[in-house]
Order: structure tokens, then C-alpha cells, then sequence
């Protein structure tokens, strides 16, 4: 009986989660007039005779007249490029704090942790301020560079590389191996859910990303697709029920797509991380 109760729970709260996205999905396919039906219909229906009524006018309009065409492809190209060199220079970063002794080493580890406690917010100015002295403001760079280092992943990195085996690299140092032949051919290959793990979640908050895009970028065709959406929704056409639907889908659809494929990476990163400090 008590299994069978969470079960009927686990239902329920996935129900309460899927809905939502369902009904955004029906909404993007429907015309106008059948949004607004005396009783709520998932289905894209024809409300005078109740026969299948869907259209992809909807996703024609955001893509070509809203501008989320170009949108979506600017966040592709930034996400394709800032998420692997993002990845690489944590990495590289997280290594050395993890397993090369220098000078000063874990008093600048604990100097970057304290730096997570400063508010996001309060560098905007500063970060702004360096991105137009580096002549990268309105430009695809401006997108990238200031983004392309994170102080939480170079922690999960690094406590994850903490749990490694440190007989492996005394082999291959003694086998003569350098320290970057240790880092590509151990350490990465060893590493790959924690990779996963901050790949993805880069993915996720890069692709969301609205509020570095609206500071740094006046020129429209930069936009990407979390800033495109939002002219969309305050252009007098575009934010009708049906388009801002249609735009969400296809702001929404490439994530599911990504959690589906590496959920099992997510968990398995997430459970070996931090296991040694």
C-alpha cells in the first residue's frame, strides 16, 4: 500500500510538471479564436466544430517576423563556443588547484570561493565597464569572453579531480608523462560525468540567459533567443497568447531535449561530485 501511494505521488507531481509544458506546446499550434473557449482544451481544436485545427503559422511568424530565427541561431553559435572553451578553462583550472603545488595556492582557491559570495548583481557595472574597455560591447565577443570563466565549476571540478587516485598520475609521472599528458589522457577520460555535469548546466544557464545579452548588445542582430522573445512579447502583435507560446516552444524544446539525452549523466556527475574535499 505504501508503495503503491508513492507511486500515485511520483504521478501526480510529474503530471503537475508535464502539464504546463503541454499546454504551452497546444497553445503555439492553435489559431486565435480557439484560445479563448468557455472550457479550457489541451487540444489544438477548432472551437465552433470541434474538428483538429492545428497550425504552424504561429512558429512561421516568431521565426521570420519576430526575429527568433536569428535569435536561435545566435545562441547556438554562442553556446557552441562559449560552453567547450568555458569547459576547457575550468578544467585546466580545476587541475591545477587540485593537483599542482605552487605558491599561494590554496589561500587563492579560498580568495575565488569568497568571490561566489558577492551578489552577481553588484559586478554588472565593473564587468560592463571592462567589456567596453577591451572594445568587445555589441559584438558576438562581448557575448563569450566575460563568461567564459565560473569559480562554481572550477570548484566541482576540482573536488571531483580530489577524488582521483593519485597513484595513477605517480605512474605516469614516473613513467615520464608530462603534467598536460596526465590531464588529457587520465584525468578527462576519468572525469566524464562531472564534465557532463557543468557542460550541461553551462548549457542550461547560457541559453537562459537574458540579462548579460540586454547590457551588452543594442544591435538586433545579436540578439539571442531569450532577448529576441522578450521584444517579442512587448511588440503590439507578438505578444498574443499563440506567438509567445510558439517562441517558448522553441526556447524550451532544445533544454528538454538535452536533459532527456544526458539526465543519466546528470545524476551519475552529481553523485560522484564532492566526494573528498
Amino acid at each position: 500500500m505504501r508503495k503503491a501511494s508513492i507511486y500515485v505521488a511520483l504521478v501526480l507531481l510529474a503530471a503537475v510538471s508535464v502539464v504546463p509544458f503541454l499546454w504551452m506546446l497546444a497553445t503555439s499550434l492553435k489559431h486565435g479564436p480557439d484560445i479563448y473557449t468557455k472550457v479550457p482544451n489541451l487540444l489544438p481544436l477548432d472551437k465552433r466544430t470541434g474538428e483538429w485545427a492545428a497550425t504552424l503559422d504561429n512558429y512561421a511568424y516568431v521565426l521570420d517576423v519576430g526575429g527568433l530565427g536569428d535569435a536561435f541561431v545566435n545562441s547556438v553559435w554562442v553556446c557552441a563556443i562559449l560552453v567547450p572553451a568555458k569547459l576547457l578553462i575550468d578544467a585546466l583550472a580545476a587541475y591545477a588547484f587540485a593537483r599542482i603545488p605552487f605558491p599561494g595556492r590554496d589561500k587563492l582557491f579560498v580568495i575565488m570561493l569568497g568571490g561566489m559570495m558577492v551578489p552577481a548583481i553588484t559586478l554588472l557595472v565593473p564587468r560592463i565597464h571592462v567589456t567596453q574597455s577591451l572594445g568587445m560591447f555589441d559584438s558576438g565577443w562581448g557575448l563569450i569572453v566575460p563568461n567564459i570563466a565560473s569559480v562554481l565549476d572550477i570548484f566541482l571540478l576540482r573536488q571531483f579531480f580530489l577524488s582521483l587516485p593519485g597513484e595513477l598520475e605517480e605512474a605516469a609521472l614516473i613513467d615520464g608523462a608530462g603534467r598536460m599528458q596526465i590531464f588529457w589522457r587520465i584525468v578527462l577520460p576519468l572525469s566524464k560525468p562531472v564534465l557532463a555535469v557543468v557542460t550541461i548546466t553551462s548549457f542550461l544557464f547560457h541559453w537562459n540567459d537574458l540579462v548579460w545579452p540586454l547590457l551588452v548588445t543594442n544591435d538586433p542582430e545579436l540578439y539571442t533567443l531569450p532577448l529576441a522573445l522578450q521584444q517579442l512579447v512587448a511588440s503590439p502583435d507578438g505578444g498574443r497568447a499563440y506567438y509567445i507560446m510558439a517562441g517558448a516552444t522553441l526556447a524550451v524544446l532544445p533544454v528538454i531535449g538535452v536533459l532527456l539525452v544526458f539526465q543519466r549523466r546528470i545524476l551519475q556527475g552529481i553523485a560522484f561530485t564532492g566526494l573528498k574535499s
